[in-house]
């Protein structure tokens, strides 16, 4: 199999994560694979040493340079399907199939958990003849594409992936307190999760305001970048909550900053699955979240972890203090996620990935 996997965005979030751990996870398991991804992309960066990347200039959502670049990149190397992993990715696939009549087979990825459009144009590209498979990240997304696609047996569920072998060893859970100057005894609260909207960080914020009403030894972290990083700063000043929120940044050091959490919390408002929450089980952290999007299908609550409605505050502090005040409910839940994730490695999502593929070309 010739795969062209196209990624569209420059920056480096989950989804990208997504795309290199299943390239990666697809080295010799197929006979070539090629990246149509923008010159000087984040995924570029850290793909070309191993892989072709094939640049190009970003021009907005409606790329006609791309989808001709598509089509000729096709027919030079022989591609036998087409996989596209996010919106733009997939409108530049569907206009090289109609526009520059490119034959080549698409498979999608769906990572989002938010209707898709209505419109004409987005109903067509979506039930094109070009596109032969739709991988959604959870049935959570599923569930969401099956009104709008005619050929409902083309939607397959392929969970997100970690790469476990990251996340193995010990780690000096202390080095962040440390860091922070604050005492060892402290709880520390985090999330790892780009400050973007639907993270929903306003119910982070509140959240911590309410469990620091019940308790006095507990500090917040929050690790990543975003658009609404200014925002959610000034609205931790307007809260006079500054000395008890941490803002980290964007970090590398994920496993370790993981490992020094007493509770992660995710308050997203949508979530396609939240392949961060596999990090944190992974890394052996409780974890309390919403019920956004797929996050029950990995979250199981009372199991895996704690899970509480969207936007409600006091329900996520009373299930982050009941973590924090029960040591051996702790480890139940800890013990339980830890051996729930080893089926999301990234070999499993690769290989689920090329029987969908193989499915399309027999």
């Amino acid at each position: 199999m010739r795969i062209l996997h196209i990624s569209t965005p420059t920056g480096w979030r989950g989804g990208e994560q997504q795309v290199a751990h299943l390239i990666n996870g697809l080295t010799n398991e197929v006979e070539l694979q090629l990246l149509i991804t923008p010159f000087q992309s984040e995924l570029q960066k850290k793909m070309e040493a191993t892989l072709t990347c094939v640049g190009y200039e970003r021009k907005g959502s409606v790329n006609l340079s791309l989808a001709r670049l598509i089509k000729n990149v096709c027919a030079e190397h022989k591609i036998d399907l087409i996989h596209a992993h996010d919106s733009h990715a997939h409108t530049a696939a569907f206009l090289a199939a109609v526009i520059y009549k490119n034959q080549t087979p698409i498979v999608l990825s769906r990572r989002v958990d938010f209707k898709v459009s209505g419109n004409l144009f987005s109903r067509w590209k979506y039930n094109h003849s070009s596109i032969k498979s739709i991988i959604a990240v959870s049935e959570a997304i599923k569930t969401i594409l099956l009104p709008v696609i005619n050929k409902k047996e083309i939607i397959n569920v392929v969970y997100d992936c970690i790469d476990l072998i990251r996340y193995e060893g010990e780690a000096d859970i202390h080095f962040l307190k440390r860091e922070l100057n604050l005492p060892i005894t402290t709880k520390l609260i985090g999330n790892l999760s780009a400050l973007a909207d639907h993270k929903d960080y306003p119910t982070f914020i509140r959240t911590a305001k309410e469990l620091l009403s019940r308790h006095n030894d507990i500090h917040f972290v929050v690790a990543g970048d975003g658009p609404l990083k200014e925002e959610i700063m000034n609205r931790v000043k307007a809260e006079q909550l500054k000395k008890h929120i941490s803002f980290l940044g964007f970090r590398k050091d994920v496993p370790q900053l993981l490992k020094s959490l007493d509770v992660f919390l995710m308050t997203s408002k949508t979530e396609g699955l939240g392949s961060v929450i596999l990090e944190a089980f992974a890394c052996g952290v409780p974890v309390v979240a919403t019920t956004a999007g797929g996050i029950p299908e990995i979250v199981k609550n009372g199991e895996t972890g704690l899970t509480t409605n969207i936007g409600d505050e006091i329900a996520l502090a009373t299930a982050v203090e009941k973590i924090i005040a029960n040591p051996d409910y702790k480890n139940s839940l800890v013990t339980n996620a830890t051996a729930f994730v080893n089926q999301f490695s990234v070999k499993a999502t690769a290989l689920q990935t090329k029987a969908i593929y193989q499915s399309l070309l027999k």
